[in-house]
């Protein structure tokens, strides 16, 4: 009989990598799912579903993202303040030359479990709208997507 393989903290921390991915002309969504699929660690042979067994992954040159068809001008994001009449909307297109990182971080967050598990995935993803980051220390590679 074989026995189902359940990852240690020691395999977990072992097997950790630093990837960089440009995002200059990459598809919005596309970019997303791959990285969700990085961060939760479906790529490796000691996932674990219940355990964070994923990678680290910097993007550079988020404001440089693509989307298809009319979606700059024709996606919103919406908040609300909680209170009566508190709904505010803001286009892909003014999001992104405003806040280059926040389409990246809500498309990916989107992919990932929402509970306590995918809080901690999420943490493991750094935005930066520009080509540089803050990150050499840790000698990451480049991942082609």
């Amino acid at each position: 009989m074989y026995k189902t393989y359940t990852a240690i903290p020691k395999d977990i921390e072992a097997s950790r990598k630093w990837f960089v991915v440009d995002a200059e002309g990459q598809v919005l969504g596309r970019l997303a799912s791959k990285v969700a699929l990085i961060l939760r660690g479906k790529h490796k042979p000691i996932y674990t579903p219940n355990l964070d067994t994923g990678d680290y992954v910097i993007i550079i040159n988020a404001g440089k993202v693509t989307v298809t068809g009319n979606r700059m001008e024709d996606k919103t994001y919406y908040r609300h303040s909680r209170y009566p009449g508190g709904i505010k909307g803001i286009r892909l297109k003014d999001n992104i030359s405003r806040f280059p990182h926040r389409p990246i971080e809500e498309a990916v967050r989107g992919m990932l479990p929402k509970n306590s598990l995918g809080r901690d995935m999420f943490r493991k993803l750094k935005v930066y709208a520009g080509s540089t980051h803050p990150h050499e220390a840790q000698q990451p590679e480049k991942l082609e997507l």
